[in-house]
């Protein structure tokens, strides 16, 4: 419930504290005093619009406080679980709004934005005004006003899953339609291409390693001349192994005589020996491997032309060539297999198609049944506002196919008669002025009780009836009350009289200030505020005798 309301520079408001009850708050006032201003503030708290024009006159800011103790299981609270926000006890929320327009917005001292601010009011507080009577006109909003009203969002949301899973394998099944269709149109394009790249059996990595063997190939010659100059060198005029062998022996006849210092010379000699014995069997290797065949390069580059051209074709490099092969075998095979992956795509669509239609039709049937006892619910309610001859009908309608949703197969709209034998319409077309707000308040009671919101906010509910209806207005906000926070802004002595709780919201001048203060009255100023409301200005004796009966019912 609403526990405090706590208002700083908002239009008239100065300061203002406030702190509510439980069961039937009723706020009551001449026109102008600021009753519009007191629920313009809550909803600032609750996440409305910002808006500039309600910071007070020649202040930079104004700023509004609400505290709330809903119960433990509310689901208000998985809301701030899922946004790591701190629970606190009591919950808090605030808003502040600047002359140039910047506003802040937190729960529980913590920093959010205002859509999420708006998100945890609407599941604390649920306001009944001129905005929600349209609400309740629009037919656009029946169905969810129905699943509510029945306990049918659990139901709804299984629908909306199997709806999306219906969609999905049906686009699943036209998007492989499609494909098979244009790769049946492409078969012959296909089969030559899958043909003609099969017959190039294109290589990973083989158009490096052609070009490298084309390289050599059209090198060779000149490869194999500079072999041939360098044996030459290593071998004319004796050799430089046979240089090697004489330098050898000439320090091996000195070496005992050295000492040992010509042992290096002698080792180094060694390894000379063998590196040049080394080289020129290196040489004469490479020179035998070295093809200087030119059939052979005529080959390499034939073989190494014809997969750049493909590439060419196909608008792609080389070494892509392997892996188009693979998509063009694959989609030739999807043409040849298409019927079997079709028939498989087929089997789910249906599937799903049949679980949709079958969770469609159990959530339609229920709907049926809320909507029988959501009639009966009204009907109960329209008797005591005089409009007992009225017949209120949910309308439960089944969509073609074309129109099924995320909500099912079912349009849903309230319609009404007033008078017997009278085709039954749309409340908008159908209701006069004074009986469209009776409809309003039986509605409204009727799904408020099926909300999740523990406080309800009536704004001038009773606007439009008078005398023993508006007796019976004030009977049924009191009896919503035993179940939740009922504060309802009337203007009707017998609503006002139904109270558990009253305040007074009045305008006066402080030192040629206009401000608007309100006043938890006690028995005695309740029985004149009341009597105020009978007889106007002047309340006379009989007027007070008249509110005491009220008060006392």
């Amino acid at each position: 419930m609403l526990e405090k309301l706590s208002i700083r520079n908002i239009v008239l408001i100065d300061t203002l504290d406030l702190s509510f009850e439980n069961g039937l708050c009723v706020l009551t006032g001449e026109t102008g005093a600021g009753k519009s201003i007191l629920l313009d503030s809550l909803a600032l708290a609750l996440g409305a619009r910002a808006d500039v024009a309600l910071v007070r006159s020649g202040v930079d800011k104004g700023s509004v406080s609400a505290e709330f103790s809903p119960p433990p299981s509310h689901p208000v609270f998985d809301l701030l679980t899922d946004f790591d926000l701190a629970e606190g006890d009591p919950l808090i929320l605030r808003r502040t709004v600047s002359w140039d327009g910047r506003s802040r917005a937190s729960i529980n001292d913590q920093a959010v934005s205002a859509g999420l601010l708006k998100t945890v009011g609407e599941a604390l507080v649920e306001i009944h005004g001129q905005n929600a009577e349209r609400g309740l006109l629009d037919a656009k909003g029946h169905r969810n006003l129905l699943d509510q009203y029945g306990r049918l969002e659990k139901d709804g949301a299984v629908v909306n899953r199997l709806y999306s899973d219906m969609q999905t394998t049906k686009e699943k099944l036209e998007s492989a339609l499609r494909e098979i269709e244009q790769a049946r149109v492409d078969e012959e394009y296909l089969r030559h291409m899958v043909d003609e790249l099969t017959e190039l059996a294109p290589e990973e990595g083989e158009e490096d390693a052609l070009a490298v063997q084309r390289s050599n190939l059209m090198h060779a010659e000149k490869i194999a001349e500079a072999l041939r100059d360098a044996e030459k060198a290593l071998t004319e005029n004796g050799g430089v192994e046979n240089k090697i062998r004489t330098a050898t022996r000439a320090i091996e006849r000195v070496i005992e005589k050295a000492a040992g210092k010509l042992d290096p010379v002698l080792e180094s000699l060694e390894r000379a020996a063998i590196e040049m014995a080394e080289a020129q069997n290196v040489i004469n290797s490479v020179t035998n491997d070295l093809d200087m065949d030119p059939a052979g390069l005529e080959a390499v580059e034939e073989r190494l032309f014809s997969l750049r051209a493909a590439a060419r074709k196909h608008k792609c490099e080389v070494a892509a060539l392997p892996k188009l092969l693979e998509e063009f075998v694959a989609r030739l095979k999807a043409v040849e297999e298409g019927d079997i992956e079709l028939g498989k795509l087929r089997a789910a669509a249906a599937e799903a198609r049949e679980k949709f239609i079958s969770a469609a039709e159990i959530l339609s049937k229920k709907r049926r049944a809320a909507g029988g006892d959501m009639d009966k619910a009204v009907m109960t309610e329209l008797a005591p506002l005089k409009l007992g001859a009225a017949q209120f009908t949910t309308n439960v309608m089944e969509l073609g196919e074309e129109n099924w949703g995320p909500a099912g197969i079912n349009k849903v709209e309230f319609l009404v008669t007033t008078n017997p034998g009278s085709a039954a319409g749309p409340l908008i077309k159908i209701a006069s002025g004074g009986e469209l707000s009776r409809f309003m308040l039986a509605l409204k009671v009727v799904l408020a009780r099926s909300g999740s919101a523990p406080t309800l906010i009536f704004d001038e509910v009773d606007r439009g009836v008078g005398g023993a209806t508006a007796d019976a207005v004030g009977e049924r906000l009191r009896r919503l009350a035993e179940e939740l926070q009922v504060i309802v802004v009337t203007h009707s002595p017998q609503v006002a009289a139904s109270g558990q709780a009253h305040w007074n919201i009045r305008k006066s001048d402080v030192n040629n200030v206009t401000v608007t203060s309100v006043d938890r009255l006690d028995e005695a100023e309740r029985t004149e505020e009341i009597a105020r409301m009978l007889s106007g200005a002047s309340i006379t004796q009989e007027a007070r005798a008249a509110a005491l009966s009220l008060i006392q019912g």
